[in-house]
Formats: C-alpha cells, structure tokens, sequence
C-alpha cells in the first residue's frame, strides 16, 4: 500500500489531469473541486470522480454503477473487482452517454 502522502500527490495529479483533458469539450461541464472531479450533462446527469483518502483509492459513480480504483505500480487507478482501468472506465461511460466513440486524450 503507498503512503497517505503519495497516495495525495497521485490522486491530485490523476484528477487535475482528467479535468485538463475534459475540461475544454462542449459535450458536459467540468468541475474540481476540493478532489471531486464532477462532470455535468444537459440533461442533468452527473458522473463524479473523487479521491477517497481514507481508503487510498479513486471512486467513480456513474450510470447508478461505482468503481473503486487503486493506484497501480505503473501509475494507473485499477478496479480490483472488474478490473477496470479509470480512463478507460471513465471514457465508456461518457461514450456511452453521448452516444458516439469518444476518448480521453490527454
């Protein structure tokens, strides 16, 4: 397990790096706040990231389904139970919400 300190440095990181990658996209509104990273659709919808200190892990909920990520040796956030990868979990959901092929770059 890595230490609260590099878990912080690499969640902060991990967040800042999806906002900046979705930030600038017309489809949905990006929001950081306090290491809750919220995405925000016309319609409503919500999907949340957010960094879960006491568990040194990244949540995700999206589509009434929640993901828990734990840092892994190669700087990825892997799901344990599906063994999901956050970027890659992250972009099927919205791909799934807007209805097209879509990708986080960045």
């Amino acid at each position: 397990m890595i230490s609260e300190q590099e878990f912080e440095v690499r969640a902060d990181e991990t967040l800042h790096a999806l906002e900046r990658a979705l930030g600038d996209l017309e489809d949905f509104e990006v929001d950081l706040s306090m290491g809750i990273l919220t995405l925000g659709f016309e319609d409503g919808t919500k999907y949340v990231v957010n960094s879960h200190r006491a568990a040194r892990q990244i949540w995700m909920a999206a589509d009434r389904t929640a993901w828990h990520f734990d840092p892994a040796d190669d700087g990825r956030w892997v799901a344990a139970k599906s063994g999901d990868e956050l970027r890659g979990a992250l972009g099927a959901v919205i791909e799934r919400k807007l209805g097209r092929p879509f990708q986080i770059r960045g």
